[in-house]
């Protein structure tokens, strides 16, 4: 089942950037406003990923680290 959210997005130094108004930390980026939404769905997915379906709550998983880096590494390396 496909659900609909609010995406609230707003421009940061030519970047559009976004969250979802019902999923607290799913932001993204995106140059422009079509690839700001592919990235916010990507966002949520990977948030699903971790999501425990009997309580709903987050649990940890052994890529949780070596996802944090990657996404460390790819920030550090963009020039804002």
């Amino acid at each position: 089942m496909k659900r609909a959210f609010t995406l609230e997005y707003w421009l940061d130094d030519g970047w559009y950037v976004g969250k979802l108004k019902e999923i607290p930390g799913v932001f993204s980026q995106g140059e422009t406003l079509e690839e700001l939404e592919e990235n916010i769905e990507d966002a949520y997915k990977l948030l699903m990923d971790y999501a425990n379906p009997t309580n709903g709550k987050l649990t940890p998983d052994p890529r949780h680290s070596e996802i944090k880096e990657s996404l460390c590494r790819l920030i550090k390396g963009h020039h804002w």
